[in-house]
């Protein structure tokens, strides 16, 4: 009797944060516009721009990668949301090895040769990782090392990570406008959402359109103020093409396999399940649904599949992306066919270059301003984990030394940082993993009190 009001109590819980839960049927219409609303709120499109100014590419092969992008993180979205780890997580390119992929395409020469040397230290890397997942090597590490006040820990600097990005980046040094006109974007954007979030709140079933689209609404609010500021640029738009093909494996690039890069891939595998780990615990703990044995080793294999696929297409790894969570916790819609309707935007993205443009042509600070907010709906999901913990002197430290080093390598000057040896490098270009590693060992060394 106990255990059955305990599970009506959690479904209560569940609830009255979402509307919407994660097997319920949503109609196909809006699963579309919910669908597209999640791929809005992602910069996709952002990493294999990067990759591109970073290596060097030439205009027809930068867009040939954002393709290629696009339909990998619509295919491992699908892959993760609906066939393996079974939860809504959508995946997209991480940020994670931008540094690795510089570094093994110049050292194995660059050209053709550099990035088939990039894709193909990718590939073994993901196999990798679906063995691990396959083993359940992974589970193991994560019951013994990750308890509610890691767990905790990791989700709340995964929130704290993004923040100085998305205010830096996005706002105060976005492209195309000047910081004032940013400032003032980024604040239209997140005070519609706030708005329309609010109104879903006090309105309940007559506001839940606007809880549920508050996102979408945002952006496009945060747009039309940009049009009227004069620093909407649509151009690219235009001259993008309706219908193109993606690269082709074999045809238009090849695999080479290096050891050193290999290697290196590796490593930066390690660091990449680190982070998604913060991921799916800020999703499981929005949704308010323990990670389960059988849904880690999925997840798992999810990535690694994922990441194989996009080695395949010619891009480069994806990962689970955390603002998802966030999107979720405002909006309450945790369905898995959102997701699933995501992954294939993600798709018609990658073979539009019209689609795709019009994502791009969102100015930055639109974003930052939905994205900020996000970050912090984030932040406060990972101190939801800890509050039944105890926070003793011990719990303090758990907690408080990843947040420091998290700000202080978020803040960390490039120019150092790539001063330091290369898998340092590593390590350091991703707080929330370095944070995450640290938040362990703090836990397994520190003595508790007595």
């Amino acid at each position: 009797m106990e255990t059955q009001n305990n599970k009506l109590a959690n479904d209560k819980n569940n609830a009255t944060k979402l509307t919407v839960l994660p097997d319920e049927k949503v109609s196909f219409g809006q699963s579309a516009l919910l669908g597209l609303q999640h791929v809005m709120a992602m910069d996709v499109y952002v990493v294999p721009f990067l990759i591109a100014m970073l290596i060097g590419l030439q205009s027809g092969q930068s867009t040939a990668l954002i393709q290629s992008t696009f339909i990998a993180a619509g295919i491992a979205t699908i892959v993760q949301t609906y066939f393996c780890m079974k939860l809504p997580i959508a995946q997209g390119p991480s940020y994670v090895p931008l540094g690795a992929i510089a570094g093994i395409y110049v050292a194995s020469g660059g050209g053709e040769l550099g990035w088939s040397s990039v894709l193909g230290a990718s590939l073994i890397g993901a196999i990798l990782v679906i063995i691990l997942g396959f083993t359940g090597l992974f589970n193991k590490i994560v019951k013994v090392f990750i308890p509610p006040i890691v767990g905790g820990t990791i989700i709340f600097v995964v929130g704290l990570s993004l923040m100085p990005v998305g205010l830096s980046s996005n706002i105060y040094n976005g492209a195309g406008a000047t910081i004032s006109q940013n400032i003032y974007l980024a604040l239209i954007a997140a005070s519609v959402l706030i708005t329309c979030v609010m109104l879903g709140s006090f309105f309940h079933q007559k506001g839940r359109i606007f809880r549920i689209t508050s996102v979408i609404i945002a952006l496009i609010a945060g747009s039309i103020a940009a049009k009227f500021m004069g620093v909407l640029d649509l151009s690219a738009v235009s001259q993008a093409k309706w219908f193109s093909m993606p690269q082709i494996p074999f045809a238009d690039f090849g695999f080479t396999f290096n050891l050193s890069a290999i290697i290196t891939m590796v490593i930066i595998y390690i660091v990449l399940m680190a982070e998604t780990t913060g991921t799916w615990f800020a999703v499981s703990n929005v949704i308010d649904k323990p990670l389960t044995d059988k849904q880690i080793n999925r997840g798992v294999i999810g990535e690694g599949i994922g990441c194989f696929i996009a080695s395949l297409l010619g891009s480069t790894p994806v990962t689970g992306y955390s603002t998802n969570a966030g999107v979720i916790s405002i909006t309450g819609i945790a369905s898995r066919r959102v997701f699933v309707a995501a992954g294939i935007w993600f798709v018609l993205f990658g073979f539009s270059g019209k689609l795709a443009a019009l994502i791009s042509a969102i100015p930055s600070a639109v974003i930052g301003g939905v994205f900020v907010i996000v970050c912090g709906i984030i932040a406060i999901s990972g101190l939801q984990v800890m509050k039944n913990e105890q926070i003793g002197e011990k719990e303090m430290y758990v907690l408080a030394v990843p947040m420091i080093l998290t700000l202080a390598l978020t803040l960390l000057p490039e120019d150092f940082l790539y001063s330091l040896p290369t898998t340092v490098q590593y390590l350091f270009g991703s707080p929330v993993a370095t944070a995450a590693i640290v938040a362990i060992v703090l836990n397994k060394i520190l003595p508790s009190a007595r």
